[in-house]
């Protein structure tokens, strides 16, 4: 029970980095300035980077021979397992940044958690990734800020950016057997923790970006289940034609 469960973590925590990794992706080379698009694009591959670490890891894990390239690339729609919020489209850059941030908010505690689970290849993953976590989420944080206290215009469309993606943060903290199997042998961190320090984050971050969290309690999941958005397919054709064109290729 204990590997299943570690298992299937491993391809939730996997394919949320996988999936924004490519969705950051799509930037390239069309980053509002040359600055911000190299930022994307280096973000995208520290995200791809880890999900290679992770999947890998869940292949060693499962026992099936699988895998990141297999286990990345070879699955099908309902067989991947990442939140909801990760595979919204890009948008503008407002929408990106308010995804982004969104996701960066809650990863930091959970990596700083990780490193101390007894699980050490997990905790290794985490001790790596959470270098490159802390930068995302500086670079996100002092974006919304600037965003939502600058200009009328900026500061509209990044608080309309947040009334449309705020109903995707709240399964970023599902749990289930899964997560209570693996926080039970001390392998994962007790999500209250890393939820009330993603809500600190995030209330500081927005007041100073004066912009304000909207009051309805719309909450979208699915994603944990592998029930995608309409969004899904049309970035998993991109993201796989490559390994699908050619068999056996490697990252």
């Amino acid at each position: 029970m204990k590997n299943e469960a570690l298992f299937r973590y491993l391809l939730r925590l996997g394919d949320d980095s996988l999936i924004l990794g490519q969705r950051l992706a799509e930037w390239c080379g069309h980053g509002p300035i040359l600055e911000e698009d190299i930022a994307m694009t280096n973000i995208s591959l520290d995200l791809i980077g880890q999900a290679m670490s992770i999947l890998d890891y869940a292949g060693v894990v499962e026992e099936k021979g699988r895998d990141c390239d297999k286990l990345g690339l070879l699955r099908f729609e309902k067989e991947y397992v990442n939140v909801l919020l990760v595979e919204q489209p890009n948008g503008d850059f407002g929408d990106t940044l308010m995804r982004q941030f969104l996701f960066d908010a809650f990863r930091k505690p959970l990596y700083e958690r990780l490193v101390n689970s007894s699980d050490k290849q997990l905790a290794a993953i985490a001790d790596k990734s959470l270098k490159e976590t802390r930068y995302h989420l500086k670079h996100s944080s002092e974006w919304i800020i600037r965003l939502g206290d600058g200009t009328e215009e900026s500061h509209t469309r990044i608080q309309n950016s947040l009334d449309i993606l705020w109903r995707y943060s709240f399964e970023l903290f599902y749990s289930d057997e899964v997560e209570i199997e693996l926080t039970k042998n001390g392998i994962l961190p007790d999500l209250s923790g890393i939820r009330s320090e993603w809500e600190a984050t995030v209330n500081s971050v927005f007041q100073q970006a004066t912009i304000v969290i909207p009051s309805n309690n719309w909450k979208f999941e699915g994603g944990r289940l592998g029930r995608h958005s309409e969004h899904f397919g049309h970035l998993l054709s991109e993201l796989q034609y490559m390994q699908r064109a050619y068999p056996n290729s490697q990252w």
